[in-house]
């Protein structure tokens, strides 16, 4: 590997760690946990798709065991972020979505990290 590989790399994840940083401030700006945000995120990613999310997406795509998404699951919805509805295909399967309170907070905290998202996004197109 070369000095610049290294170099790169490197700043890639000073890039990623800034984000993450400022990420996690302004969710708790907008009364979000940071983990709320990327839940809100997820959901919100796919309302408008024939795909529902479900706590067993949430697992896959969060890379988190199905515990912890249980359980964050369970706090979102018990502030209001998040309402579960049950598939009318499958009795078993819950479809979550946000409330309007959820949509809200994630919209304000989504738009506010525009610009960094943005600058994230171009530095790894451009690298």
């Amino acid at each position: 590997m070369s000095a610049s590989e290294y170099h790169d790399a490197a700043e890639l994840r000073s890039a990623l760690r800034r984000f993450l940083r400022r990420s996690e401030e302004i969710a708790r700006r907008h009364s979000l946990t940071p983990r709320q945000y990327v839940l809100l995120l997820m959901v919100k990613a796919r309302e408008d798709t024939a795909e529902k999310t479900t706590i067993t997406d949430l697992v896959e795509r969060l890379a988190l065991t199905q515990s912890t998404i249980t359980e964050l699951v369970q706090r979102a919805e018990d502030a209001g972020l998040i309402s579960r509805m049950q598939s009318p295909v499958d009795g078993r399967v819950m479809y979550l979505s946000l409330t309007d309170v959820g949509a809200r907070r994630l919209h304000a905290a989504f738009e506010e990290l525009g610009p960094e998202r943005e600058q994230l996004l171009s530095s790894i197109r451009d690298g």
